[in-house]
């Protein structure tokens, strides 16, 4: 009986042991599971961060070639923009020459040319002349025979710039233009402000929104009008006052060679004289000759041209006065200013004239010469000078 009893008890331990072994089986395969679901999540984890590397490094790439590709059209845009100026300059001056041929005789298809046709010619030659006094108001009855005496006003210390009055305002105002590319204009109350030796701390800033380039600007009636800094021939009309852009124009055939040879910094030079604006400006066409422009300053268009005789080379400056353009020449390594060509646009028969005027006391080069004509002088800038020259005249013969 008791021998029943014991096997009975072990038959029950044996189960019971059996049944644990089970569970702790079971329980083992859980926990195999479960390291598995483990690691096939971190390996797909490993993989997507992986994945977002690589994304973000292709991305990176991206951008890069992106980025590279917008400043390879923003240099494309910049050529394209200069292809087409330079293009409507090339039509406007090709427009400017068919006007011309059209309005020649062609000598070619005439064996004999009429004697009313002589006559008409004359008749339309002498009208076109009459057109252009009334348009310049010829009034001016002087030349300039001499530069009496010079008066160095200020040294700023710049090489390049250029600095003037207003002749069509009564103001004693005087402006400061320093550089040959610059975005500042100095305004100062009078000529006795600009001399103190703190001169620019009591100076009106006024700041462009389009820099200049070359010294060829020029002031006129409350406006300063300039070549725009990165175009070939966009000529800015400014209002000073009201510290905005007012208008602009773009000058046939100019901005591609430098108006004068000793000044490459000048593709443009703006002038003033009794007669209101002038450009100037040297083409290859011309065999590098000065062309001269009449603008209406109001409404900023060309009113005529003329190509003179004077040549670009050896020149430094110029300046218009009373209808006459006047270059100054010098030698590369600075000298003696002289005036050697002086073109007078109404006078179509003594056009050309070698005077030979010398600048007096001084030796060295000017960065601009400007004419002003209500005081009859010259503001010139010279080796960081800012230089009056009084003016000798006399009547015209």
């Amino acid at each position: 009986m008791v021998a029943l009893k014991v096997h009975f008890l072990l038959i029950l331990l044996l189960m019971s042991i059996m049944g644990a072994a089970q569970y702790i089986m079971q329980d083992a395969a859980l926990l195999s599971y479960m390291d598995q679901r483990f690691l096939s999540l971190e390996r797909r984890l490993e993989k997507c961060n992986q994945d977002v590397l690589e994304y973000v490094e292709e991305f990176r790439d991206f951008s890069k070639t992106v980025l590279s590709r917008l400043a390879g059209l923003n240099t494309a845009k910049a050529e394209v923009k200069r292809e087409v100026e330079n293009l409507l300059m090339r039509i406007e001056h090709a427009q400017r020459d068919i006007d011309y041929f059209g309005s020649v005789t062609d000598s070619n298809a005439c064996i004999e040319v009429h004697k009313d046709l002589v006559e008409q010619q004359l008749l339309e030659e002498a009208e076109e002349k009459k057109r252009l006094k009334l348009m310049l108001n010829a009034s001016c009855d002087h030349v300039l025979a001499g530069i009496k005496s010079l008066k160095i006003v200020k040294k700023t210390g710049g090489k390049h710039g250029s600095w003037m009055k207003d002749p069509g305002k009564k103001h004693t105002k005087i402006y400061l233009l320093s550089g040959s590319v610059n975005n500042v204009l100095l305004e100062f109350a009078n000529i006795l402000t600009f001399m103190e030796n703190n001169q620019t701390l009591k100076a009106r800033r006024v700041p462009l929104p389009l820099p200049w380039e070359g010294t060829g600007h020029i002031i006129y009636q409350g406006f300063l009008f300039y070549h725009r800094y990165g175009s070939l021939n966009e000529i800015i009309k400014f209002n000073i006052q009201r510290r905005s852009v007012a208008d602009q124009m773009l000058l046939p055939g100019a901005g591609r060679i430098p108006t004068y040879q000793l000044s490459p910094q000048t593709k443009i030079d703006l002038a003033v004289d009794e007669q209101g604006l002038w450009a100037l400006h040297a083409e290859p066409e011309t065999g590098g000759n000065i062309v001269i422009t009449k603008i209406n300053h109001d409404s900023m268009a060309v009113e005529h041209s003329w190509d003179s005789p004077c040549s670009s080379k050896d020149a430094e400056a110029a300046f218009m006065a009373c209808n006459t353009l006047y270059v100054v020449y010098n030698s590369p390594s600075g000298g003696t200013s002289r005036i050697q060509c002086v073109y007078d646009v109404l006078d179509a028969l003594n056009t050309y004239i070698n005077p030979g005027l010398h600048f007096p006391k001084r030796q060295g080069s000017h960065s601009t010469v400007h004419y002003n004509p209500k005081e009859k002088q010259l503001f010139a800038w010279g080796d960081g000078s800012q230089i009056i020259y009084k003016l000798h005249t006399e009547q015209k013969v």
